[in-house]
């Protein structure tokens, strides 16, 4: 199950601009906070996604951290939506530095706005107790799953030709997508491989922040599983409000890996997605959380 050469080289292309969205400008301006700029990539209904805006406050924060302290935490905010045509401008205050743990602010502004504000804390490499959940077993194998492509590559619309061709991550769902239709069972738990189109360079923090990139897309589709709700279900409207994430161990955004989700709960036009990702080895790499608003207009 291929993409054609033309789709694969698409594919590239866009990786290629998330990629040169993540490396920040450092303004070199400082008051009490460190200030960096960075492009926003296209996405066809001219918002900011949310994971890229997540993505680049992790790397600006990571950027006033000494070296060797990885990100282990985050919890952030979508406050408003961003827009593609403008430049984010990021602020990191060093709030504090310690012995083993350092804590920052971040908040993303565009025309002078707040558009993301996120607190992370960073740790250095330290020994201690080691246990995780099993990955889940039974599943199928990614390379049997159809492409994103295969399934909707044929519909002549912006959203689905920029899915089916030009996204930066192969996604594959278990047991299947939600673009059009929900089947099978309406139960609110699915799981996802993914893995980015092309090679990503070796830098851990490069590759924690493309995770916290690809986290935010398919989250909440096990809220939207549950009720039978699919993303082409007219008046659908749908936004992230608050990620948490939680990076356990090393691993590779190049490499396939496994996106265990559940919701355990909707209410007031919100649902919380649960999500825990592993190494195509079993080794459980990130736990994700999450609460968005979900609703579908008459």
């Amino acid at each position: 199950m291929r993409s054609t050469i033309g789709e694969g080289a698409a594919r590239e292309t866009l990786l290629q601009e998330m990629i040169t969205s993540l490396k920040l400008i450092d303004t070199g301006a400082r008051t009490e906070e460190d200030i960096f700029t960075a492009p926003s990539q296209w996405m066809p209904h001219g918002r900011v996604y949310g994971g890229q805006v997540l993505a680049q406050s992790v790397l600006a924060s990571a950027r006033t951290v000494e070296q060797g302290r990885a990100i282990h935490s985050l919890h952030g905010y979508f406050l408003r939506p961003g827009d593609i045509t403008e430049p984010i401008t990021f602020s990191v205050d060093r709030i504090h530095d310690g012995r083993s743990f350092s804590t920052r602010r971040a908040q993303a502004y565009q025309k002078g706005l707040p558009i993301f504000s996120m607190i992370a804390s960073f740790q250095d490499d330290d020994p201690g107790f080691d246990h995780q959940a099993p990955m889940p077993e039974g599943l199928p194998d990614p390379e049997t799953l159809p492409t994103v492509a295969e399934l909707i590559g044929h519909i002549p619309d912006a959203v689905a030709q920029f899915w089916a061709t030009t996204h930066p991550f192969d996604m594959r769902h278990v047991p299947s997508p939600l673009f059009l239709k929900v089947e099978g069972e309406r139960v609110a738990h699915q799981a996802v491989w993914f893995r980015a189109v092309g090679r990503i360079e070796d830098d851990d923090v490069v590759h924690r922040a493309a995770i916290a990139y690809a986290s935010d897309q398919t989250l909440l589709e096990s809220v939207m599983r549950r009720h039978g709700i699919a993303w082409g279900t007219p008046g659908l409207r749908i936004a992230s409000l608050d990620p948490a994430m939680w990076w356990h161990r090393p691993a590779r955004i190049d490499e396939w890996l496994l996106y265990v989700q559940e919701s355990p709960n909707a209410t007031g036009g919100r649902g919380l997605g649960l999500g825990r990702i592993y190494t195509r080895a079993g080794v459980l790499v990130a736990s994700v959380a999450q609460e968005g608003m979900i609703r579908v207009k008459a």
